[in-house]
């Protein structure tokens, strides 16, 4: 059987049409997105103190999320940063003040968890895992890894959704 060039070119823009339908679909079913608020009765916190308040703005982009965090620090300081990123692994630049890095890499495990490396210098100093509730009220991120004063840090994050 002889293939003619149009079933050919037919053939590579219905695959072609597969994979970004299933990206698309990949992307839709961020369960991350949206606006959260922290629950800080329900979060810890070691070392502590604990933020006075933090938001996190998740908003899905083609194949990956623009992260944006507001918080409120214990001593009234308001750290702000955002970044964008594709659940690839590479490192992109944190804008803004996150005391934790200036880079951040995501992948995602499924639908509703992605983990987050976020690096200084090209050092990593936290890993955080990130899981949406079954009925996607909730979204727990865990905090691993140590801050700039070298201290180890252990922090489970509750967050609301808004």
């Amino acid at each position: 059987m002889r293939i003619r060039p149009q079933q050919a070119c037919l053939a590579v823009v219905s695959t072609l049409f597969g994979v970004a339908l299933g990206s698309v679909v990949l992307a839709q079913s961020n369960t991350s997105a949206g606006t959260w608020r922290l629950n800080v009765g329900k979060s810890t916190f070691s070392p502590g103190p604990p933020p006075r308040s933090q938001t996190l703005k998740i908003q899905t982009f083609g194949l990956g999320v623009t992260t944006t965090v507001d918080v409120v620090a214990a001593d009234g300081t308001t750290p702000h940063w955002t970044y964008t990123a594709g659940y690839d692994e590479r490192d992109v630049r944190i804008t803004g003040n996150d005391p934790s890095g200036d880079m951040a890499a995501r992948k995602r495990i499924n639908s509703s968890t992605t983990v987050t490396t976020i690096k200084r210098m090209g050092k990593v100093t936290t890993v955080n895992t990130g899981v949406v509730s079954a009925d996607g009220k909730t979204y727990t991120v865990t905090a691993t890894g140590t801050d700039a004063q070298g201290r180890a840090v252990n922090n489970v994050l509750v967050f609301d959704k808004q």
